[in-house]
């Protein structure tokens, strides 16, 4: 069965950090190219940042120095370490799995930032 399953979202106050995983199951992972995207009520989902399976990365500027994205094909996981996180990174976070037409997608988990 292909499936996401993310993991490590919650509550943190501004400039706290926070390590979101994502578990694949059910596909080739390493040949995927890994992505984290972010849905904020009343918005659309947008890319926060994806790795390639050559390792290459590619951010959102608006996160660009705050996170960071990688994997380890040996888990079949995938990680986004968040830092000095904002109020305006509040939003329910996607994992997503791309190859050629093949899309998969998590349930997501919610990041809220708050004091």
């Amino acid at each position: 069965q292909v499936q996401l399953v993310e993991s490590g979202g919650g509550l943190v106050q501004p400039g706290g950090s926070l390590r979101l995983s994502c578990a694949a199951s059910g596909f080739t992972f390493s040949i995927y190219t890994m992505g984290w995207y972010r849905q904020a009520p009343g918005k659309q989902r947008e890319l926060v940042a994806d790795i390639r399976s050559t390792d290459s990365t590619n951010y959102a500027d608006s996160v660009k120095g705050r996170f960071t994205i990688s994997r380890d094909n040996a888990k079949n996981t995938v990680y986004l370490q968040m830092n000095s996180l904002k109020p305006e990174d509040t939003a329910v976070y996607y994992c997503n799995a791309a190859y050629k037409f093949s899309r998969v997608w998590g349930q997501g988990t919610q990041v809220t930032v708050s004091s």
